[in-house]
Order: C-alpha cells, then structure tokens, then sequence
C-alpha cells in the first residue's frame, strides 16, 4: 500500500498534476474555528500595537503619552470630566513607558520611594507581565535594573539586574500610592526619580531624542481601531509583528494549528493569496472571535455576594487566550493578582441592579475588613463607567481616609446621592445623581486570603 501511495504521488508530480496543500483540505468548519483562535490568539499584540502607535506620538512627553523609551506620568487623578478610558482609579498615579528593546536594552533607575508602595509591572508585545519591580517583590529602596530583548546576550554592569523581554517591544504601566491631592508633591518626586537611559548611553551625558509624530494617526481609542480593521489589514499586520516579537515557548499548539491556515511565525501573510476556503474563513472571524472576547470578559471571575472576582489567568494567562484577550481589550494592563485584586459590583444582595434613587450599605465585620499589605479603596462609576460628579468631589474611599469604625471594630459604608447625614458623612461615597452604577473594590497587594478566595466582599444591601 505505501509503494502504491508513493508511486501515486510520484505520477502525480511527473504528470504535473497539482496536489492538494494543506490549507485545500480544510473542512470549512476547521478552517473557520482556526482562523477565530488565530484572531483570538493574535488581538493583545494588535491591540498593544496600536496603543503604542497612539501612546507615542508625540514629540516629548505630554501627559500619559511619550516617545518610545521614555517615561510619561500622570500628575493628578482624573475628575467626573475625565472619558480617555473607562474605571480609572483614585488611589495611585499613573507612570507609563512603552519600550523597544529589539536593539538596545534599556536601564531603569528607580530612586529609593521612602516607603512608599509602588509598583512598575512590565508587559510584553502579549500582554503578559514578566516582571513587577515594587515593594512587594523587590522593596522600596533605590534600585536599577535593564529590560533586554530576547535576542540580547551580553553583559550589564555592575549592579544592574537583568529581566529579559520575550518580545522586543511592550509597555510599562507603573502606579505609585497617592493619599489625595495633598500628596501630588511628594509623589511627583518619585515619579521624576524614575530615569530610562539606552544601555548604549548609559554612564554618559543623554539626552532623550524628540519623538516622531504621525499626523496622520488616528488617535482614537485602541480598542475601537482595532474593531474597524478587516481580517486581510488584522492578519497582515500580525504576521509583521510576529517578526520581532516571538511566540511564548508554550504556544507551539496554536502555532501548528495556525500553519494550517498558512500563517508561520517570522513571515508576512497576506489574505489575498490564501486559498479560497482559507480566505473566507479568516474574513469571518473578526466578528466572530470579537463577540466571544468582549462576552467572556463580562462572565469571567467568581460571583460571590453579588461581587465578580477575577482570581486566575490575570497579568500572566499561559495558553488561555481567550481571558487574555478579554482582559486586553476592557482592561490592558491589569496587575497579576498578588499585586491587586479588583472586585466588580453591579448589583446589590437581591440582584437588582444597583440604582441611584435607593440608598446602600455594606458592612464588614471586624474580622473581614479588606485584608490587604498595602491598602484598599472602593470606587464610585456611573453608568459610562466613569467618574461621577457629586457635591463632595469623593470617587473613592478606602483605608487612608478618615473613617468611622462601630464601636465593635466593624465598618459601614453609605452608598447613595444625598448625604447619610452629618455625622455619617465621612464613610460616605456619593452615588451619580441620576442612573445606573457600578463599584470597584481595589485591593493592593492582597493577603492569601483574598487571594483563595476564603475571604469575600459582603453583600451591598438595599436598606431603603
């Protein structure tokens, strides 16, 4: 049987009859399940990429946005007017620094930050973490270290630690602890502390070069660009960046499927020149992968006393592509959970969405206050998911401010619009004035309990 198969082939190729690739042979069901997990497996990188086309175009840095290899900080926290991106937070400052190492490693001078809780969490071209300089993992005193690309192999100097990216670009997104406004100044020290130097230049008088801006570029939201792109601009401009951002070592099951469909790490695709069962596959998976990604986001995580936590595949996800995607395209950037965990509330202990006309409470016992290392806040978003204007400019409470304790040690928050009263106004958080909303319980640097999932946010009761 093999010499018959064999000859049969050999005949084929004297005659000149074509054989059948394997892309050809695809059952149009398998050939449209790849092309969605391709998608799925390629919208971080994307969605990276275009942030980074975004994030850097300008010519020196302005607000959160720099050129490549060089720090942009957030001076203050965002307001009720602030819409650049949704859920913003009310507890740390914001540094950012979107990096290109593929040539030359970069040096990071940290200064020493007194104490202060930080952390500097380092996401490469997939968006996972593989690094998180800060108080918890390497403390608080001055530190400096260089990022490498993956292809790198030399010597750093003295003193410099080595975190190898696995791909040549990525982002840093860094949150330094800020205890309201009064502490701008004090944070704002660090933040210019924070130096990026080429390894090249390092040791030597720098001075960063201006930017180049695009103006050209669409500067609207990433997520929102990468909607509109068609599969043959998608795949065309992933294969790209495969280029000089590798594939994870424990990817080679979805790159083998992924060949099939013609697609091959390090070289360029285009649509057009896919069969015709492959072309129209890969041109049916945007919407198709695009409905499974932004609906796992809303369903991922743990529901427990009307409280979503999302406890794995967060900053660090292995082979689950899909919650890396999700988590990429409605919160790019998120800490792994031993930095921060972030309980979403939607509704209160009944079910019911949560209403600004009613008024909430929710009490933690002594024994079930947040359980945090550094500190904990809950955080106020309308309907838009943003901040929501109120008469007290108060978007979140947490431990660093003054709060009432019950004499018992237990504590009770006041969720609504108006005023609980003189003397309960301290532990309230106003609700928007109209409409719908949502909570966010931010734990930084939370203690295993949090983490096992044995400790719990308590129910959000209706008491009106």
């Amino acid at each position: 049987m093999k010499n018959s198969l064999f000859a049969l082939v050999c005949a084929g190729m004297l005659l000149n009859i074509p054989t059948l690739s394997a892309q050809e042979v695809l059952s149009a069901e398998d050939a449209r399940e790849i092309a969605r997990d391709a998608y799925i497996y390629a919208y971080p990188m994307v969605l990276m990429h275009v942030t980074k086309q975004v994030g850097t175009n300008v010519a020196e840095p302005v607000g959160m946005r720099a050129p490549v290899n060089q720090f942009a900080h957030a001076r203050s926290f965002p307001n009720a007017s602030f819409t650049d991106v949704v859920r913003p937070n009310a507890d740390t400052l914001y540094s950012a620094l979107t990096y290109d190492v593929s040539k030359d490693p970069l040096v990071i001078i940290v200064p020493d930050s007194g104490g202060r809780y930080f952390l500097l969490p380092w996401l490469d071209a997939w968006s996972d973490i593989f690094t998180s300089p800060g108080e918890r993992t390497t403390g608080t005193e001055a530190q400096t270290f260089a990022i490498t690309g993956p292809a790198w192999r030399g010597s750093l100097p003295a003193g410099i630690r080595e975190y190898k990216s696995p791909t040549g670009t990525g982002l840093l997104i860094g949150r330094t602890q800020t205890n309201g406004t009064s502490d701008y100044a004090a944070v704002h020290k660090f933040q210019d502390g924070l130096k990026a130097v080429p390894l090249s230049a390092y040791g030597k008088a720098y001075t960063p070069p201006k930017g180049v801006v695009n103006r050209n570029q669409d500067m609207s939201a990433p997520p929102d660009q990468v909607d509109k792109l068609d599969a043959a601009a998608y795949f065309s401009l992933f294969a790209e960046l495969m280029k000089t951002n590798p594939p994870h070592d424990n990817d080679h099951p979805i790159l083998d499927r992924m060949r099939r469909i013609g697609f091959v790490p390090g070289k360029s695709f285009a649509l057009s020149d896919a069969p015709d069962n492959v072309r129209e596959a890969l041109k049916a998976a945007p919407a198709a992968a695009l409905a499974l990604i932004k609906a796992g986001w809303k369903s991922s995580g743990v529901l427990t006393n009307g409280w979503r936590t999302n406890l794995t595949a967060i900053g660090t996800y292995g082979t689950d592509y899909l919650h890396r995607a999700g988590v990429a395209y409605a919160g790019l950037g998120a800490n792994v959970i031993e930095d921060a965990i972030y309980p979403t509330a939607l509704a209160d202990a009944d079910g019911q969405p949560f209403s600004s006309d009613r008024h909430y409470r929710i009490h933690f016992d002594k024994d079930r206050i947040p359980p945090v290392r550094a500190f904990w806040s809950l955080t106020m978003y309308n309907d838009h998911q943003l901040f929501a204007e109120n008469p007290i400019n108060r978007y979140a409470i947490g431990d660093r401010d003054p709060l009432h304790f019950n004499p018992d040690g237990s504590l009770d928050l006041y969720i609504q619009r108006e005023s609980p009263g003189a003397e309960k106004e301290t532990n309230w958080l106003p609700a928007p004035a109209s409409g719908s909303f949502s909570m966010n319980l931010r734990l930084y640097w939370p203690k295993l309990e949090a983490l096992n999932g044995s400790w719990s946010p308590p129910p959000v009761n209706h008491v009106e």
